[in-house]
């Protein structure tokens, strides 16, 4: 008998719909373990998915990889992200946001320091992530990733 095959309570059934999936699988069997192998955060279980905005749950999403992205960042890059599908360059991450029902929001600056924003409808959304030598080299790293998870577990309504 395999999982499909266990019968199951009506509560186990929704919260089993209720969870989300993910998998990934690498070259390198050593690789940084990537989001999708990661247990998620306590801060976003709190509200199931079924009741998240498409935006909203993009946004929580984001914020893993953005965190994992830093993580494996040494002290002289910064992430941005790449526009992907143009030449227009790369933003870097300096805040990001969601607006219900479906746009996420980037804040931050190009390459070559100019203030720049990406709103982006939930359907469009794709994210390149890119490492940045940093803007002022004196200055520590920003590491936006943690910022936002701290504010996704201190915040209750998202």
């Amino acid at each position: 008998m395999n999982d499909t095959d266990q019968i199951q309570t009506s509560a186990e059934a929704a919260e089993a719909a209720a969870m989300p999936r993910a998998r990934v699988v690498h070259s390198d069997p050593d690789a940084p373990q990537s989001p999708e192998q990661k247990p998620l955060p306590a801060a976003l279980s709190r509200k199931p998915v079924d009741q998240k905005s498409p935006a909203e749950w993009a946004y929580e999403r984001l914020i893993l990889y953005i965190k994992n992205f830093e993580e494996q960042l040494d002290g002289e890059h910064e992430i941005a992200m790449g526009y992907t599908g143009s030449s227009t360059g790369a933003l870097r991450i300096e805040g990001m946001g969601f607006f219900d029902p479906d746009l996420v929001t980037f804040y931050g600056s190009d390459e070559a320091g100019t203030k720049t924003q990406l709103v982006q409808h939930v359907t469009q959304l794709n994210v390149m992530l890119r490492a940045l030598p940093k803007s002022k080299p004196e200055v520590a790293a920003m590491r936006i990733g943690f910022r936002l998870v701290d504010d996704l577990e201190s915040n209750s309504e998202t």
